[in-house]
């Protein structure tokens, strides 16, 4: 049986039982209200001659209804996780199923200067990300986005460790894309960095001990005004002292309030995803590094961030006027909250940027383990440094069905190029985006569509869907040539895999042969390895004079007058092209 499938199901039948008892609670927890509101107005009406009683019964109702709100407050957050991790597992089943088209497609991300994004449908409808891409924050969907696209072969060992780590522990993945789902935030975490990292504080150094000072004369002229020594005008002038000295910084203290408001939220809510990192042991040390991150010697950062959530609480209660006037006019509150804040904030303020950094790559991260759990006969490529850059068997692309999915066994050497000529749709495309995607894949430690794959880490760039732009007056001949020149501009700088669709497709035949040739030389002459699609047979004769390139091709044939294309890649050269019979076939021509 279908191991993840498999999962899901057990994983659904599992959440829907828990979520139909935590209804039945709810419904219990209401009821349980209710009966305490009807309890204390019917008591408070049996004894309601008896002032002290009614004071007892009143205030024993209160606490213990709000312990059951607090009590149904948790049952509720249960609810909201159980029917997240509901949704998570039915949608798993839909994507296992190459249902995915309603999923986020990341065109934010879309980069037509880019070295590859633009050509192997990287994002947009239909794309890689769209597939893979799990994330539940916006951060998290940048961070991953970032790992498409950033072309780094550093640290590729470490990395499929930490995805094949990830992918073992699909619940622990669950919850903590199921908590940050239901992460909603008003402020945006770059907002809070800003915040916290340009804040002035302004509350004075006294602070730290004048309201303990001021709160202990408020307790002794309260106590000595109801044991009668002093007379009521005392506590009542001495309120007008607190509040004065607190109204010294009211518009700050208000202003601080705001953006503490802002922050709650986010920081409330981001702590369960911390909490989660911090009591989980990784296998795989780059997990663990990440986790280091959030684990300060002698402090958890669940704690500090409980702190920061304490304080930023305590100046909200500034909005309760009751509060506003006793609180400050007695005890100086808003000042201690406002000082303990600024504390905070220079001591803690610039971590906080690593902090939800370290959650937006668990939340990327989880997106790369969840694609290994639902692809376990992938395989992770072996990092070799033999003269192959790439020796694969059965490779397919990753977004076909695999019912559908042609494998085709290739190698590449290093400082090679193979020439791939095929009649129209035989597969040239496809094998280009798949050895393209097979690299990526191998680059940030994901297992790739394959039985067996063998690498030599190295970037990846291309050339396959250049366009003309009317906007910057560019022809697409110009535009072409525009992109063939920052790949020569970059292979001087770095060792890349160079993947080309048909050289210098916007100008004529005579000199797009000629001009193609002298380009596929330039590539020979720079070392480069990569693979050149292109309908211009005239290019095959390059491997004649060139040992560095090889000729392989993807065939069709006309079997009782249909097209018949097996999708398998062959060395030497095209002989069959199916462009004048599809026109006659479709009727466009006679």
């Amino acid at each position: 049986m279908n191991e993840p499938l498999h999962f899901y199901q057990n994983q659904i039948r599992k959440h829907t039982q828990a979520l139909s008892a935590v209804k039945k609670r709810l419904f219990v927890s209401s009821m349980l209200r209710l009966m305490v509101f009807v309890g204390a107005v019917i008591g408070s009406y049996l004894v309601f001659w008896n002032a002290k009683a009614v004071v007892a019964i009143v205030l024993l109702a209160i606490a213990l209804f709000l312990f059951l709100v607090s009590r149904h407050t948790d049952l509720e957050r249960k609810r909201d996780t159980l029917k997240a991790l509901l949704d998570s597992n039915e949608n798993e089943i839909r994507m296992l199923n190459r249902d995915f088209y309603h999923r986020p497609e990341g065109n934010q991300f879309k980069d037509p200067t880019h070295y590859f994004s633009q050509d192997i449908d990287l994002f947009g409808r239909g794309s890689f990300y769209q597939y893979v891409n799990r994330t539940a924050l916006q951060q998290g969907s940048e961070t991953l986005a970032q790992l498409f696209l950033e072309n780094s072969i550093e640290d590729i060992l470490q990395k499929q460790e930490a995805v094949k780590a990830l992918s073992k522990i699909p619940e622990w993945r669950q919850e903590f894309s199921a908590i940050a789902s239901l992460t909603k935030a008003e402020t945006g975490v770059d907002v809070i960095h800003q915040w916290l990292t340009h804040y002035t504080p302004f509350v004075p150094k006294a602070m730290r001990w004048l309201p303990w000072l001021f709160s202990g004369a408020s307790l002794l002229f309260l106590t000595l005004y109801f044991l009668g020594i002093l007379p009521g005008l005392v506590p009542f002038l001495w309120v007008f002292t607190g509040l004065g000295m607190s109204s010294i910084y009211t518009r700050k203290i208000t202003k601080l309030g705001v953006n503490a408001s802002k922050a709650h939220g986010t920081f409330t809510q981001y702590n369960q995803l911390i909490q989660l990192i911090e009591n989980h042991e990784f296998e795989a040390q780059f997990l663990s590094e990440q986790r280091r991150s959030v684990m300060r010697e002698g402090e958890k950062t669940s704690t500090l961030i409980q702190q920061f959530s304490r304080l930023l609480n305590g100046l909200d209660k500034n909005n309760n006027v009751f509060y506003l006037i006793l609180a400050n006019g007695y005890f100086l509150r808003a000042l201690t909250y406002a000082y303990q804040t600024e504390q905070w904030i220079q001591t803690y303020g610039n971590s906080v940027e690593e902090w939800f950094d370290t959650i937006a790559f668990f939340d990327a991260y989880n997106s790369l383990g969840n694609f290994a759990f639902n692809h376990p006969n992938y395989q992770f490529p072996r990092l070799t440094d033999e003269k192959e850059v790439l020796k694969v068997k059965g490779a397919g692309h990753p977004l076909l069905d695999p019912k559908k999915n042609v494998l085709n066994d290739f190698q590449i050497d290093d400082q090679a190029f193979l020439i791939i000529t095929g009649a129209n749709m035989a597969g040239k495309s496809t094998f280009l985006r798949t050895v393209s995607l097979l690299i990526l894949m191998g680059n940030i430690g994901l297992p790739v569509c394959a039985d067996s794959a063998e690498y030599q880490p190295v970037k990846l760039i291309t050339s396959m869907r250049t366009t003309d732009s009317l906007t910057d007056e560019e022809s697409y001949f110009f535009s072409e040539l525009k992109r063939l020149r920052f790949i020569v501009d970059e292979i001087q700088n770095d060792r890349y895999f160079i993947v080309l669709d048909e050289i210098l497709k916007g100008t004529n035949s005579t000199d797009k042969a000629k001009g193609s040739r002298k380009f596929v030389e330039r590539l020979v002459r720079s070392r480069s390895t990569g693979i050149i699609a292109t309908h211009d047979l005239s290019l095959c004769e390059v491997a004649k004079k060139l040992p560095q390139v090889k000729n392989y091709y993807f065939d069709a044939e006309i079997v009782n007058n249909e097209l018949h294309f097996d999708y398998h890649i062959k060395q030497g050269v095209c002989q069959n092209m199916n462009a004048s019979f599809l026109l006659k076939k479709m009727g466009v021509v006679e």
